[in-house]
């Protein structure tokens, strides 16, 4: 495994999140591990995806906030 599939998910970027989800969901559409290594694969990828969900959300956040913050600025120089 990578250095990345050894960190705390909450320690990840986006993108480490996001490329660990993609092989974790390539390795088990392949199907060839054991039951128990599949459901802690499974396990991992749905905590990878909340993760990527809230970096998200928080982009998004901090995206309105910012366009807010021009609007006014605007809105005031008329």
């Amino acid at each position: 495994m990578s250095k990345t599939e050894t960190k705390p998910i909450e320690e990840l970027t986006y993108e480490e999140a996001f490329s660990e989800l993609e092989k974790i969901v390539t390795a088990l559409e392949a199907g060839e591990q054991p039951l128990e290594e599949a459901l802690t694969l499974f396990e991992r990828g749905q905590k990878l995806t909340s993760h990527c969900a809230k970096l998200l959300a928080k982009a998004e956040l901090k995206i309105q906030e910012l366009s807010g913050e021009t609007l006014d600025l605007y809105k005031e120089g008329e």
